[in-house]
């Protein structure tokens, strides 16, 4: 695996996108934007409302096999999401989500304090842009790539 730097807050975009790119090529990246599987055993019938009462044919136990089996790969996909986040954080961040056992909140929450564009970035981000200068003591192409990281970024 590569090293990646940990998520110190003021990365967050970049740092999403490249776990991202991780979670997708594990195949757990679901458990980041779905909701968890419902339980198998929520509701209980009473004995009026049996389902051979209402005419219905109870759940074959291959279909409560494969409930329990999705719910399975979603514990363990979750737990891997999880471990994948928490690694990659600061060591401050990791404090505050390591009693957090759901990958999903872990994202979210994240999301919803470092996601959203601040005026404070853009100010910053155009800051740079103005005070951009070619000089003739570097390649071209690098400052080419310069400019053009500082035009990418929002």
């Amino acid at each position: 695996m590569s090293k990646m730097e940990p998520l110190d807050g003021s990365n967050y975009r970049r740092w999403s996108q490249k776990l991202l790119i991780l979670f997708e090529a594990l195949e757990v990246d679901y458990v980041l934007l779905e909701d968890p599987p419902a339980d198998v055993d929520t509701t209980k019938s009473s004995t009026s409302d049996t389902p051979a009462t209402l005419g219905v044919t109870p759940l074959s136990a291959g279909t409560k096999k494969s409930d329990e089996e999705a719910k399975k790969k979603y514990e363990k996909d979750n737990k891997t999401a999880r471990g994948h986040l928490l690694t990659h954080m600061a060591d401050n961040l990791f404090d505050l989500f390591i009693n957090q056992k759901s990958a999903k909140a872990i994202w979210d929450t994240l999301l919803k304090r470092y996601g959203d564009d601040d005026a404070g970035r853009k100010k910053y981000v155009v800051g740079n842009w103005m005070h951009f200068q070619m000089s003739d003591d570097k390649p071209i192409m690098e400052q080419i790539h310069e400019y053009e990281n500082l035009v990418g970024q929002k």
